[in-house]
């Protein structure tokens, strides 16, 4: 049960990667009603694609999430590492709205509660698989 709670919370969280990726890859800089050249725009792009990428990632630690610790590690670590960025530009430019807040959450706080909690399910289902006696 505990499992399929995590697969589900994993499935919802990364609506927030994909949908947000794809919008980003899809409409630029002007999804956040900004204007920028054409390498703004380009790296805008580029940024968003990485997001959304993340966010498939993610999604396809789902069906063996039990036995998916290395790659939602790596993963959990890149968007900490993204996240602590948006921190440090938060506190040089200073907060960028609610949105941004929001996901400044997302990165620092529930992506790494669902890596722990991914943590746990693995090591129960290494438990329940071990052979009986030990």
């Amino acid at each position: 049960m505990e499992k399929r709670l995590l697969q589900l919370a994993v499935a919802i969280a990364g609506l927030v990667p994909v949908g947000a990726g794809l919008a980003g890859a899809l409409l630029g800089p002007a999804m956040q009603g900004q204007v920028g050249d054409v390498a703004l725009d380009s790296h805008y792009r580029y940024l968003s694609g990485l997001l959304l990428g993340i966010g498939l990632l993610f999604w396809s630690t789902i069906p063996g999430i039990e036995r998916q610790g290395a790659r939602f590690g790596l993963l959990t670590a890149i968007i900490v590492v993204g996240g602590a960025s948006r921190a440090l530009g938060m506190l040089i430019m200073g907060p960028p709205g609610v949105i941004m807040t929001l996901a400044l959450g997302m990165e620092l706080v529930v992506t790494p509660a669902l890596y722990l909690w991914r943590q746990r399910v693995g090591r129960l289902a290494a438990v329940d698989a071990a052979p009986a006696g030990r």
